[in-house]
């Protein structure tokens, strides 16, 4: 019984990485470990075991475990693993359709749901993987500013991007993700078009995030939220990683810098009332999700098998 499964597991694995992850047999084959012809097979078992649909219908049990691990371990409402495959890049593509499939789900709720998205390269693609959809009966709000300090568009905000995708009305937060200076953000949130979507966003009943490393590549840096001599001095008062701009440390408690106050995105706290799922991957990532995970910033986590490997060690 145990080989069936081992091998339904394997049948189902080489399906994921042809017809979701895209790879070539020769591909899947070095994945895997195998040789072309038993990668081949593999596939074609698939078919005929009927685990090949519209998604693959059959769980992997690797990924499985590796979700029920990260669950136990940080007390996890969702968590879903998916398959890596041979570049960061491709494994974030697999994480973004993850993520697209369950926001998707809630997005198909017909009870009316305030969804709140923050932003990145990963939650962008994750919406770029829907289908259109036609729910009114939804209110989809930012939960981070949509412009730069320059007031230009910020290219990874996610809001209108879904806006070409689903029927549901939206509620961007005209402002900067990280305001000039302290005064300046309070000043723009007392004005009463700030103050509706900001309210509404405090009254999400899901929110989609995405976690940011602060490293030489992080996006707050690249993005020109801030400046390189902001991001260093944040990693030396420990900066382990941002959600929507606010930036934490290794035990995911908000740091104490003039950064944080600056922010005009919705609140982020410990133990949300809510489902708060991150999406995110990769080597760089690792210390930063960590972080949020064991602050309890997120509830619920979207990664690949590799970034799960590293979680759990």
């Amino acid at each position: 019984m145990a080989s069936t499964e081992r091998r339904l597991d394997d049948a189902a694995r080489a399906a994921w990485l042809a017809y979701v992850g895209g790879l070539k047999q020769d591909e899947i084959a070095q994945i895997m470990g195998i040789s072309r012809q038993s990668a081949q097979r593999l596939v074609s078992q698939a078919l005929s075991a009927g685990l090949v649909k519209v998604r693959i219908d059959h769980p992997i049990a690797r990924c499985l475990e590796l979700a029920r691990v990260l669950r136990d371990a940080y007390g996890l409402e969702t968590c879903e693993v998916v398959p890596s495959l041979h570049s960061v890049e491709d494994s974030g593509v697999a994480v973004s359709h993850a993520t697209g499939d369950h926001l998707e789900r809630w997005l198909s709720r017909d009870e009316p749901t305030i969804i709140g998205l923050g932003t990145g390269r990963t939650l962008r693609a994750a919406v770029e993987h829907l289908p259109h959809l036609d729910c009114p009966q939804h209110r989809i709000v930012s939960l981070t500013g949509n412009v730069t300090q320059d007031g230009s568009t910020a290219y990874y905000n996610v809001l209108f991007t879904i806006a070409d995708k689903v029927s549901a009305p939206t509620f961007p937060i005209p402002l900067p993700v990280i305001a000039a200076s302290r005064e300046e953000r309070d000043a723009l949130l007392s004005q009463k078009m700030i103050r509706a979507p900001r309210d509404l966003s405090a009254r999400t009943d899901v929110r989609f995030v995405g976690v940011g490393p602060i490293t030489e590549t992080a996006p707050l840096v690249i993005d020109g939220f801030i400046t390189r001599e902001e991001q260093k001095r944040l990693r030396d008062k420990g900066a382990a990683g941002e959600i929507v701009g606010y930036v934490y440390d290794a035990n995911g408690r908000l740091l104490d810098d003039e950064i944080n106050d600056r922010v005009s995105s919705a609140d982020l706290g410990p133990d949300p009332g809510f489902p708060t799922i991150a999406a995110a991957n990769g080597p760089e990532k690792v210390g930063a999700i960590r972080a949020a995970l064991t602050g309890k910033l997120v509830n619920g986590l979207i990664t690949d098998e590799d970034t799960a490997v590293a979680l759990t060690a």
